[in-house]
């Protein structure tokens, strides 16, 4: 990609291969080669799901926030504890405590369909395992009641679902999640001033995609977001061996995205390719701090149930600290 720090390159003419299953972190309930078998992307998010609330060891109907935001009149089926027994002594009146979970979120899923997403040498490619997790976290949250949309883009957006949750609605979102990937190369920060003139009502966006774009003009653009109201979540992900540079012979590679070829030793540029991811990283992620956007280093060989379970520990803990404030 042109003017990008790190850029993206595939060996020619190689196939992907499988990383050994012991070199990966292995999940509670599935591990990545075994997700990667399911061809059906709505019942691999299921077996994610399901598997999260087995290791959580609690009911999907609880919620996860634990800001108190109001009470409501109690009727009959609601959980008797989150009564209010003090309220109820003092007026003799049945309410119920309601949470910040219980409130309308909207949350947009946006995901990269550029052609360097299509790059992985592990269980899942990179376009697949983003597709996976924004699917796990529409099932998710469409379980606890929330409004969930998709947004893809590439050069520009492509398809965009506002946010819903009606019936049909998270089999929408898979059918656009499972369309195969059209995209040439990437303008993220256009896609993102796109989907600022889309998205007039405040919500969560949650941002997927390998972060391979000028940082500048890609933090104005996340700040616009940010000031509107916005609650933006930024999942960076990568392939273990775009990380390390995992390669062993001299080749010619090739830009995923602009065709360019650069013929390269390796062993010889490694130690400059990872310091200058590092550097590319280090950027986004204070970009994140300067924005109040919360970041997620994602690599592609990490259960997504535990990427899942750190952003639900994020969001609790932001929450906490606004009941606080």
């Amino acid at each position: 990609m042109a003017n990008s720090p790190v850029t993206n390159f595939s060996r020619t003419g190689e196939s992907n291969v499988f990383i050994p299953a012991n070199q990966l972190r292995m999940s509670t309930s599935l591990d990545l080669q075994a997700l990667a078998r399911i061809r059906s992307l709505e019942l691999r998010a299921k077996s994610i799901v399901e598997g999260l609330w087995r290791g959580l060891h609690r009911s999907p109907y609880h919620g996860f926030s634990v800001e108190f935001s109001e009470y409501r009149a109690y009727v009959q089926g609601d959980d008797p504890r989150y009564l209010d027994w003090k309220v109820m002594a003092r007026s003799d009146r049945c309410f119920i405590k309601k949470f910040e979970d219980e409130t309308n979120l909207r949350c947009q899923l946006v995901v990269d369909h550029s052609r360097s997403m299509k790059f992985g040498k592990g269980p899942m490619l990179k376009s697949d395992y983003a597709a996976t997790l924004a699917a796990t976290l529409a099932m998710f949250l469409m379980q606890q009641g929330d409004a969930v949309g998709i947004t893809t883009f590439g050069q520009g957006l492509q398809e965009h679902l506002p946010p819903r949750n009606r019936p049909g609605h998270l089999r929408r979102l898979m059918h656009e999640l499972e369309k195969p990937s059209t995209a040439g190369g990437t303008a993220l920060d256009l896609s993102v001033q796109q989907l600022a003139e889309l998205l007039r009502k405040r919500g969560m966006i949650c941002l997927m995609s390998d972060l391979l774009a000028p940082v500048e003009r890609l933090e104005r653009q996340l700040g616009l977001l940010s000031t509107m109201g916005h609650d933006i979540v930024l999942f960076h992900l990568m392939d273990r061996s775009e990380i390390e540079f995992a390669f062993d012979q001299s080749a010619h590679f090739r830009d995923a995205e602009t065709g360019a070829e650069r013929f390269i030793h390796p062993g010889g540029a490694r130690e400059a390719y990872v310091n200058r991811l590092k550097a590319h990283r280090d950027c986004i992620r204070q970009a994140c701090d300067r924005q109040g956007i919360e970041y997620h280093w994602t690599p592609t060989d990490t259960p997504i149930e535990h990427v899942l379970f750190d952003f639900l520990s994020a969001r609790q803990r932001k929450l906490a600290g606004r009941g606080r404030a």
